[in-house]
């Protein structure tokens, strides 16, 4: 049976997104443990809304989480992934961001066939 996923609650995921808003805008980078309470609180929120184990999302270093129904991976590196760092998946989560955009750009890399089937569930904050 696999591990439940916690919740969020949506006032934990605007606590830890109010720094980096802040930081996506222009300001200063907020320190490594709110960048990381960001980056699981936002990856979370869009394993919520998409549910299912078909395509991870990759955050190094700070997060990894299956998302999207279809077919399920359990073992081995999934078919479906989707990497990025940091700032560029918060950009994307808050909708700063264009999937498309990213893709063109390099700066996500997504590999599979379902990869893009995330694009429809962002931004999530």
């Amino acid at each position: 049976m696999p591990a439940r996923r916690r919740v969020v609650d949506p006032g934990e995921l605007r606590a830890a997104m109010a720094e980096v808003v802040s930081w996506l805008d222009g300001g200063d980078q907020p320190d490594r443990a709110t960048l990381a309470a960001a980056v699981r609180a936002s990856l979370r929120t869009l394993a919520q809304g998409a549910p299912g184990r078909s395509v991870e999302v990759r955050v190094p270093p700070f997060a990894a989480e299956q998302c999207v129904a279809g077919p399920t991976h359990t073992r081995g590196t999934p078919p479906n992934v989707v990497e990025t760092d940091p700032r560029t998946w918060l950009e994307l989560a808050t909708g700063r961001l264009a999937w498309a955009e990213a893709v063109d750009t390099g700066r996500v890399i997504a590999s599979g066939t379902r990869a893009d089937d995330i694009a429809e569930y962002l931004p999530v904050v």
